[in-house]
């Protein structure tokens, strides 16, 4: 089972962070266009998990979604970190979020997956909130070291129930590999540009279990600027030192060249569903299951 997803950002924080520069809308259309009919093209769906505010300034984008058969699920609202948020902020961002979601789909929203994969075993109580905010399935779980925290103790490579105080979610955690003693994810992001697509493709053909995750400005063939201390630290909220900015540099523009054609490859030549039907094959009756109540 091969997950294909997407995390739909980019208009919101473009407009935020840069003021909203038209031609930018038109990359990021273009792009979006080419992902939807590739789509079509192979007859799968996929899940679209959308920041809040797309859904209040750029509803069209996430309608488009919908409206093309996909799964709308949730990317929190302003696409702040969770594990610099508090429990009381974590729910009011996810429940307004859901909510403008719901709205503009007119359909329950019942995936979620944290910006930058940003819940761990120090904030795990977010998964209450979740369940609190009537989320049912997750793809949060970056089981591997993470520049944003990750979370190296979950113990499971595959669709797991989840709990904490008594509240139960489905969890899709990202995929990983051991390579020379490192277990690192090869599915999405940065690490899907870095990795040959014969590699991605073998360890999806071999493993029962995939989940990717994408973005429309990992696709986009162009060199990012260097940021500025200030734009490293709003966006990030760590210290924007030379190096941190540096690192993040390599990292946004590397392979970013034959990205696109490389997921169109990667699409064509394996099999993908939604989060939404991959909660409806799994016999969860099977499943393992994890409570993060105690985790230290």
């Amino acid at each position: 089972m091969n997950i294909l997803t997407f995390d739909i950002e980019e208009w919101y924080l473009e407009k935020v962070y840069h003021g909203g520069r038209a031609e930018k809308y038109a990359e990021f259309d273009r792009f979006l266009n080419i992902i939807l009919d590739l789509l079509d093209e192979v007859n799968t769906n996929a899940t679209f998990f959308c920041v809040g505010k797309m859904a209040l300034d750029f509803p069209e984008i996430v309608r488009k979604i919908f409206e093309r058969g996909h799964e709308v699920g949730c990317h929190s609202d302003k696409h702040m970190w969770l594990n610099k948020l508090s429990r009381e902020e974590t729910f009011e961002d996810t429940r307004t979020a859901v909510d403008a979601l719901e709205q503009c789909t007119g359909e329950k929203i019942l995936s979620y997956r944290a910006p930058a994969f940003s819940i761990g075993k120090n904030n795990s109580w977010a998964f209450e909130v979740l369940c609190q905010c009537g989320i049912t399935r997750d793809a949060s779980i970056f089981p591997a070291a993470r520049d944003f925290g990750g979370f190296e103790s979950f113990k499971y490579k595959e669709p797991t129930y989840i709990s904490y105080n008594n509240h139960t979610l489905k969890e899709f955690p990202v995929s990983t590999v051991t390579l020379l003693g490192s277990k690192l994810v090869y599915s999405g992001g940065g690490y899907f540009r870095f990795f040959p697509l014969s590699f991605i493709r073998n360890q999806m053909r071999s493993n029962s279990y995939s989940m990717t995750y994408f973005h429309i400005g990992d696709l986009i063939p162009e060199i990012n600027k260097l940021m500025s201390r200030s734009e490293y630290e709003e966006y990030f909220m760590e210290n924007g030192n030379l190096f941190n900015r540096y690192i993040r540099y390599l990292k946004s523009n590397f392979g970013t060249k034959g990205a696109c054609e490389k997921l169109v490859q990667l699409v064509k030549g394996v099999n993908f569903v939604s989060v939404e039907q991959a909660d409806l094959d799994i016999e969860w009756s099977l499943a393992p299951v994890m409570d993060l109540t105690d985790l230290k």
